[in-house]
């Protein structure tokens, strides 16, 4: 009898089985989030953009206790240039650029002992330089430092009783600064740099020589070929 009422529950139970299932409602099908991949920022290729900004002269005495008026210029220029991102957070890079300056950079009148009157000035109206330099990236940014080979095109004059001569020169010297770049979409760049240029003494003689030298601060955009690989997803 026991047998027998053990059996007849389980053929209950089976038969129940497919109606109870029946009856619970299907799961709804829910499609897995997207994976979001972070993304890699390559930096290698070349580029080329424009810059805007600002000149100081660095040392305004031309000797015997004299300093001229440092009135500043207003510069805008090119650069181009190639990056190599290696190792895989350092990059290294080699970039040409020119400014055009605006303007009078230093000038002062003054009158000696001996009642001679001087008229000093100094005009600045290109710089130009072709430079290494070492960055280190972390993201879209870009922390360097760069010096190298520097040009100017300027001219300086002193007069002494109204009478005297403009040297109109071009020479060379180098130059040392850094910077902040920053990718800000796959093919364009911001930056905010820094550069002080040196080019040595200006002889203009009576005994009086100017230091050539530069402060310049300027904010530049660039347009980056990505010939070295696009900005790509990491999985």
């Amino acid at each position: 009898m026991k047998k027998i009422l053990l059996g007849t529950v389980a053929l209950i139970a089976l038969g129940a089985a497919p109606a109870v299932a029946a009856d619970l409602a299907a799961r709804p099908y829910t499609k897995a989030p997207a994976y979001a991949p972070a993304p890699i920022y390559n930096w290698t290729g070349f580029y080329i953009g424009g810059h805007i900004g600002g000149a100081f002269s660095g040392d305004n005495s031309i000797g015997t206790g004299v300093t001229a008026s440092d009135n500043g210029k207003f510069l805008g220029g090119v650069q181009a240039g190639y990056d190599w991102q290696f190792a895989p957070n350092w990059v290294l890079g080699v970039e040409g650029q020119y400014s055009w300056l605006s303007g009078t950079n230093q000038s002062v009148a003054f009158v000696d002992g001996l009642g001679n009157s001087y008229l000093f000035s100094d005009n600045q109206r290109g710089l130009a330089s072709v430079t290494g330099r070492l960055g280190y990236t972390w993201g879209p940014a870009l922390l360097y430092v760069k010096g190298g080979w520097a040009y100017a095109d300027y001219s300086t004059s002193l007069t002494v009783n109204g009478f005297g001569v403009a040297v109109d020169s071009k020479t060379d010297g180098y130059t040392v600064g850094g910077g902040l770049e920053y990718l800000f979409a796959p093919n364009w760049s911001g930056k905010i740099e820094y550069q002080y240029y040196d080019f040595g003494n200006v002889n203009l003689g009576n005994g009086f020589s100017a230091k050539n030298d530069e402060h310049v601060v300027k904010a530049g955009l660039n347009y980056r070929f990505n010939w070295g690989g696009p900005v790509v997803a990491k999985y």
